[in-house]
């Protein structure tokens, strides 16, 4: 065992104490120019540095899209290595977003790339793909539990293509995206104060109260801000479960860069708005 505390438990208290705000690192090519950064592994790494020092030590949740970084190749990976590293030092959660999904020892690698916790780029949690089936994601689950890691599974995202498989109705009645919550419900039961396996569940979605979001883990919700939802909307799309919800807000923090005093004011502000939104009146 790792010796951390579930995912779950640790997610909990960020969320408690820092408030439930994820920020992306997306740094693609427009925004680095945005930056006046150059499209090279020195831009990528400048990039990162500050968006890490700025808000690490005060957003619950780092998120970088492994992607941005890939296509640097191996340079580009060490430099995602070092954000990692730097994120969960000054204490921030990371959730990698690499999307991984395979079958049998393809699934185990990937699992051990980002879950065992004696890897280069061990993150708190790791965004997975369900659609060779529920169970191909069998190693990620066992090695994230026994790392005190975590999972988000894609169930009902944001994009308009992802409906033609997570709307698609099964022959028990139940649709795809319905399908996999009630596999993350499954995994998370008994779990306190909240399980380690969550799913991904887009807030620009509307009403999904005929869903059942309540899974007892956390919902990680892209869209909140360049993608049209806003703070506000939270209550609205994720009912009763919106305490669980981790916002996701990327370009709505990073187009104030590369001022940290800005990014940190933007990040504050966004968290300070989802907090309001959440909390019971």
């Amino acid at each position: 065992m790792s010796g951390l505390e579930p995912f779950g438990a640790r997610l909990r208290r960020a969320m408690d104490e820092r408030g439930p705000l994820c920020v992306g690192i997306d740094p693609h090519a427009s925004l680095l120019a945005e930056w006046g950064l150059n499209d090279d592994v020195a831009g990528l790494e400048r990039f990162s540095r500050t968006v890490v020092e700025a808000v690490a030590d005060r957003v619950a949740v780092l998120k970088p899209q492994s992607a941005f970084f890939e296509r640097f190749g191996s340079r580009g990976v060490a430099v995602l290595e070092k954000s990692v590293a730097e994120a969960r030092a000054a204490g921030a959660l990371v959730v990698m977003d690499a999307k991984r999904g395979d079958i049998g020892s393809t699934m185990a690698a990937y699992a051990e790339s980002f879950l065992h916790k004696d890897a280069p780029l061990f993150s708190d949690a790791l965004t997975v793909s369900p659609y060779l089936g529920y169970g191909s994601l069998s190693p990620a689950v066992a090695l994230a539990r026994e790392n005190g890691a975590g999972l988000f599974v894609l169930a009902l995202t944001s994009n308009p293509e992802g409906g033609e498989v997570q709307h698609a109705v099964r022959s028990d009645g139940r649709n795809v995206g319905a399908t996999m919550l009630a596999h993350l419900a499954a995994e998370n039961t008994g779990e306190q104060p909240l399980g380690s396996f969550g799913a991904v569940v887009g807030a620009t979605l509307g009403d999904l109260s005929t869903y059942d979001l309540d899974i007892n883990g956390p919902l990680l919700a892209p869209g909140i801000g360049a993608q049209g939802a806003t703070p506000a909307d939270l209550p609205g799309v994720f009912g009763a479960a919106v305490r669980n919800v981790v916002p996701n807000v990327s370009r709505g923090v990073l187009r104030h860069g590369p001022d940290a005093v800005a990014l940190r004011d933007a990040a504050e502000r966004f968290t300070e708005e989802i907090r309001h939104a959440v909390t019971p009146s």
